[in-house]
């Protein structure tokens, strides 16, 4: 149920969408919703629950942006940053098993190498795709979401340590 509910919030937050002029990559709210996952469930459950997010999309629910759907969403241009959810999730959980989490300070770096994580996927593989040289990749499929990949990698800096200490046990 864990990694089910990982796959369906990461499809709700990627429905918060915004087109970038001149990029095939919108801005989504879905790398917020892999960092959120993969810190609260782990290594495994956190990966686990981003491959069952690409392959219900894959298969043809609409969880991917704007309600796309289907294998030529995942081996198209922007279908990198999809498959780097999987690795991303993997990482992120490993640091935070680790308690890489448990403050905002740690928290932030850790939030950021795992959105590095998806773009080392996703640049590369829209760059072959879309036959663009990797300048281009990077002008269109990185440099416009570092603003956003800040703000989010903040948003989950700020929110996991909080849960954390909202659910430790009090003691008596």
């Amino acid at each position: 149920m864990l990694v089910l509910g990982a796959a369906l919030f990461t499809a709700l937050l990627s429905q918060l969408a915004v087109a970038v002029p001149g990029s095939p990559v919108p801005i989504t709210g879905q790398t917020l919703a892999v960092m959120l996952t993969a810190a609260a469930l782990g290594p495994l459950r956190g990966m686990l629950g981003q491959l069952t997010y690409v392959l219900l999309g894959a298969v043809g629910l609409p969880f991917y942006s704007r309600g796309a759907s289907g294998f030529e969403q995942v081996l198209g241009p922007t279908g990198g940053f999809l498959v780097g959810f999987i690795p991303a999730a993997f990482l992120v959980g490993l640091a935070a098993r680790r308690g890489l989490d448990r403050s905002a300070w740690k928290a932030l770096p850790l939030f950021v190498a795992g959105q590095l994580a998806i773009f080392a996927v996703g640049v590369p593989w829209l760059a072959v795709v879309a036959r663009f040289d990797f300048a281009t990749a990077l002008q269109k499929g990185f440099v416009p979401f570092i603003p956003g990949a800040l703000v989010k990698a903040t948003i989950a800096a700020t929110l996991i340590p909080l849960c954390w200490r909202l659910w430790r046990p009090r003691e008596e």
